[in-house]
């Protein structure tokens, strides 16, 4: 290994996250740990329910752990307040669902145009079209492009604003396996030229090769982390 590791971006302890009272209560998180690293492509697997959801919206700052501390970087994401959470998921936090939230009336750049409108140091939408293999259809409207056409657009929408960290939930869910494919094709590419470290969730293990890690969750829990020692070896020649 060359030179140090990268800088740990996530440091999750202890994170439980229960939702209701008494009989009604649900454990979705029971003590989670892990540390993510700035670069790393992490692939969430498990079945639904398990918990996946739960902490990428923690991460998000979409949502906060009932106990245990949820750090980026220096900033814990439990206990901040609610303006800081705000500015820390507008500058730093790219977000890819499974379905794709764009805007009808606009053309596929135009939608990309208004993550850049509000982001500090954006990326030009041609560019972040050109990154995802979309530049031939900048100009056409939602319901000109296939889903998976649209799903790249809404990765192109969300890595322009240059996220320190794009996580995908299911972003492949609704879609065909083929088209899937090319999706995930333009995170990996995202991923890889802007260094942009992701979480992705699936329940399909065989997109598990795409990681650098697998953290598989069952019942609000991780169940075991396996590293993919060819993407590993791959990014460690560059530390």
């Amino acid at each position: 290994m060359q030179g140090n590791a990268p800088e740990p971006v996530f440091r999750l302890r202890g994170v439980r996250k229960q939702y209701g009272e008494g009989d009604a209560v649900v454990l979705a998180l029971r003590g989670v740990d892990l540390t993510v690293r700035a670069g790393e492509l992490i692939v969430l697997l498990g079945p639904s329910g398990s918990g996946k959801s739960t902490l990428l919206n923690i991460l998000g700052g979409l949502d906060r752990p009932s106990s245990g501390d949820a750090f980026f970087r220096d900033l814990n994401l439990a206990t901040a307040a609610d303006g800081v959470v705000t500015e820390y998921r507008r500058h730093h936090v790219g977000f890819v669902f499974q379905f794709y939230n764009l805007i009808a009336s606009l053309t596929a750049q135009e939608n990309v145009d208004l993550v850049t409108e509000v982001a500090d140091d954006p990326m030009p939408s041609s560019e972040a079209l050109a990154l995802v293999g979309l530049s031939p259809r900048a100009d056409h409207f939602p319901a000109q492009l296939s889903g998976g056409e649209q799903q790249r657009v809404a990765i192109a929408r969300a890595i322009a604003k240059r996220p320190t960290v794009l996580l995908c939930d299911e972003p492949t869910g609704a879609l065909d396996v083929a088209t899937g494919v090319r999706v995930l094709e333009a995170i990996v590419t995202a991923n890889e030229r802007l260094g942009t470290t992701t979480l992705l969730i699936t329940h399909n293990a065989d997109i598990a090769q795409l990681g650098d890690r697998v953290v598989r969750f069952a019942d609000g829990a991780i169940r075991s982390v396996e590293v993919n020692l060819v993407r590993r070896q791959a990014a460690e020649l560059h530390w």
